[in-house]
């Protein structure tokens, strides 16, 4: 999977706003909730960052923020680097079962990243983002979801075919998405908050959402109740 993404990673962001028709809204949602409890954002990790395109929007609202960026792909670090300010980003190599960078951050946040996972593997790494976070630290997860049943789905799909289209998507763009679409292991959306509030996150809710793009965060408390 990671070879898919690293061969396109040169490429991979110019066609995002057309293969993301709501991707203004999407991006700008989940930057927005970074700093949503009103404290100080000093610290972020970035879970499968890719080219940086939710840490350029993190960075924007937050230019004081120090940003490290995890992903298992050199080349879309590399493509990553080019793009922001080399004095507020750490890249990291890295794969999203391993342990996380050591905490405390203010927020840890993902775009269409997570979905790659196993329901297990996400669960896993919910665990242990809550134990990286701050007291009252934000989770932001900008992600690629499923529908509540197949039907769902098949709308869902013939919609973002049509949206992408609408928005300038050629046909091979689209077909390339759909490609690497295979590899997706998506969650619905109740599913994946019922995991978060399990994990500690209090008021996980899901703050954006069209079709299969989805906003989903959560808030680590203030103080951990003893298990």
């Amino acid at each position: 999977m990671i070879e898919v993404f690293a061969a396109h990673a040169a490429d991979y962001e110019a066609p995002r706003r057309r293969l993301i028709p709501c991707f203004d809204e999407f991006y700008g949602t989940a930057a927005d909730l970074v700093g949503q409890r009103g404290a100080s954002v000093r610290r972020v990790l970035d879970l499968g960052a890719g080219t940086g395109l939710l840490a350029a929007a993190v960075l924007e609202r937050h230019p004081q923020a120090q940003l490290v960026l995890l992903d298992g792909s050199v080349e879309m670090l590399a493509e990553a680097r080019k793009h922001l300010p080399s004095t507020s980003i750490t890249t990291l190599v890295g794969d999203l079962g391993e342990a996380l960078p050591a905490g405390p951050f203010d927020a840890v946040v993902s775009a269409l990243a997570i979905h790659h996972l196993t329901d297990t593997a996400k669960r896993d790494l919910l665990a242990r983002v809550h134990d990286v976070l701050r007291p009252e630290g934000a989770f932001v997860n900008a992600e690629q979801v499923a529908g509540p049943t197949p039907w769902h789905q098949d709308v869902y799909r013939e919609r973002w075919r049509r949206d992408c289209r609408a928005a300038g998507a050629t046909q091979d763009e689209i077909d390339a998405a759909e490609i690497r679409m295979r590899f997706d292991r998506c969650t619905d959306v109740a599913t994946q908050l019922d995991w978060m509030r399990a994990a500690g996150l209090n008021d996980a809710d899901c703050f954006f959402k069209h079709t299969q793009f989805a906003v989903l965060a959560g808030w680590r408390a203030t103080t951990d109740t003893p298990t």
